[in-house]
């Protein structure tokens, strides 16, 4: 299946959830959650939330989350399937890879003000880890690793620009910035206190092992 290329701001809405898919614009009075905080179609505000079965709980909060990362299907499953192999409980097994892509630590860092802008970076060739260059989103990083903006684009406005307003959004404790050198190392793998969305992992694990 193809990426979703359509108006983010409608997943939102969807979603009934804000999830800063556009940057910057979701913390202002231009966000569309904040204006028709409804779901979209054509009734408008007249429309009524249904009130959903188990299953649909629990494919809403699965989709929830393939938004907020911006992948796919057959990523999700793949993720799923390698957290279900991983010690400890599989929900934060998959919160944690997903949170260990590169385009995710890349926006965490605050080089990019969303993971759609920090992904295509990623694609564009930005960025190094460990020195050597890395063009895969889905790249999953691990503790020790450096990511280091490459010199030629250091003067992108729209990276400086990313970088004056991380401070809104914070930095997680097991990433550390050096926006000097433009540089941000993993300290260590992030926990379930680290992510902050509202996310009810055990759903998207019971959804996939019905």
């Amino acid at each position: 299946m193809a990426r979703y290329t359509g108006p983010r701001c409608r997943l939102c809405r969807r979603e009934g959830v804000k999830l800063f898919l556009k940057g910057e614009r979701c913390y202002t009075d231009k966000c569309a959650f904040e204006r028709r905080s409804y779901p979209p179609g054509q009734h408008g505000p007249q429309q009524v939330r249904v009130k959903l079965s188990d299953y649909g709980i629990r494919l809403r909060e699965k989709q929830k989350v393939k938004r907020i990362y911006g992948i796919s299907e057959k990523q999700m499953r793949k993720y799923y399937e390698m957290a279900t192999k991983m010690p400890g409980q599989s929900g934060h097994n998959l919160l944690q890879l997903l949170e260990r892509r590169l385009d995710n630590v890349v926006y965490r860092l605050g080089f990019a003000v969303s993971r759609a802008q920090a992904r295509q970076y990623v694609n564009h060739g930005f960025f190094k880890v460990n020195g050597k260059n890395v063009d895969i989103p889905s790249y999953l990083v691990k503790p020790g690793d450096v990511i280091e903006l490459k010199e030629k684009y250091r003067n992108n406005p729209q990276i400086l620009e990313s970088l004056e307003t991380v401070a809104r959004r914070g930095i997680p404790s097991w990433l550390e910035l050096d926006a000097e050198n433009f540089k941000g190392v993993v300290k260590s793998l992030p926990t379930r206190e680290d992510i902050t969305m509202p996310i009810q992992e055990s759903y998207i694990i019971e959804f996939y092992s019905r």
